[in-house]
């Protein structure tokens, strides 16, 4: 499942989810700290693990 990374738009706290894709679309996402619905994304490293020897 994928991992997503906000900034809130009230306290500017950074905090991560880990949620389906339609779970993120469907939504209203809080901010844990404060409980604001206002947020930014962040980008953030990506990395794959693979079965597969190279």
């Amino acid at each position: 499942m994928p991992t997503y990374d906000f900034r809130c738009g009230g306290c500017r706290k950074k905090y991560t989810l880990t949620m389906s894709i339609t779970d993120r679309d469907r939504k209203r996402i809080k901010c844990p700290k404060c409980g604001s619905s206002k947020k930014e994304a962040v980008f953030s490293s990506f990395f794959a693990k693979t079965s597969r020897k190279s």
